[in-house]
């Protein structure tokens, strides 16, 4: 089987031309540009049948990062599992911000928090790209966090885990930042079946998906120090509601940022102390 024939069955399968690509160019480790310049290229017999099993997988909507087993995300390669959401380029921008205020400190060692870190992703981000920030990350799933700590190890980044649910890990304890993309798609979001196959409790808190967000905005005053900000990944149309959240929860500056698609993506504000 050559390239373009592999191309060609997933095509003919139901796998759209971008997909396919990304598919194949992972199963050999190469990029997509050296697919299309080597579509006569002949796809090694020992991977034919992986081939076949990852088109049939990801035609089930098997997430190709639970496959490889990895998942780049702000110049970091990171390990993903079923246990944890696969990184979303558009969480990069939440990174970007906390690195904005991070660059803007004068603090020698800002304590960071990051809520609900799943495979670590935002934590180690800013740890790789703020070394003298402390950082701190959390998850109530154990399993998601053996992940997080994997990464950390592999990639050199000290970051300490904590497990817990939301603010438990942190009773009396105050942070100069705190980051979260916590699970905020509504209950009856028809968009939930394609996203099956990763965990459902870090997707969705069930009924309009604002419940953990608004949890976050009221917990975050007594965990940050006067001038921290708090930072938060939501829904394109939750802009409004978590912005009135942060308002009521005594935050000023409240702003939001846009993303890739330019939706309202995130937003945060600053507590005054």
């Amino acid at each position: 089987m050559t390239v373009a024939e592999a191309l060609a069955q997933a095509r003919a399968a139901g796998l759209e031309r971008l997909e396919a690509q990304l598919l194949l160019a992972q199963l050999l480790q190469c990029d997509r540009s050296w697919l299309i310049a080597h579509d006569d290229a002949t796809v090694p017999p020992a991977l034919s049948a992986r081939f076949a099993d990852w088109l049939a997988q990801c035609l089930d909507d098997v997430p190709l990062a639970y496959l490889a087993g990895e998942k780049e995300f702000h110049g970091l390669r990171l390990q993903v599992s079923p246990a944890t959401l696969v990184p979303r380029p558009d969480t990069e921008l939440l990174v970007d911000w906390a690195l904005e205020l991070l660059q803007a400190s004068s603090l020698a060692t800002p304590r960071v928090l990051d809520l609900g870190t799943g495979s670590g992703a935002i934590a180690l981000a800013i740890k790789h790209r703020c070394p003298r920030a402390e950082l701190h990350a959390s998850d109530r799933s154990a399993a998601a966090l053996a992940v997080a700590a994997a990464n950390a190890q592999r990639l050199g980044l000290a970051v300490q885990f904590h497990l817990g649910s939301w603010w438990e890990p942190f009773a009396g304890q105050r942070f100069d930042l705190i980051v979260s993309n916590p699970p905020y798609i509504a209950g009856d979001d028809p968009h939930l079946r394609a996203l099956r196959h990763e965990p459902l409790s870090a997707l969705t808190p069930g009924g309009d998906g604002l419940a953990d967000l608004a949890r976050l905005a009221q917990g975050a005053p007594a965990h940050l120090r006067p001038g921290g900000h708090l930072l938060l990944e939501h829904g394109y149309d939750q802009a409004p509601a978590v912005a009135a959240a942060l308002q009521a929860a005594g935050f000023a500056d409240v702003d939001c940022r846009r993303d890739l698609g330019e939706q309202q993506r995130a937003s945060g504000g600053r507590w005054p102390g």
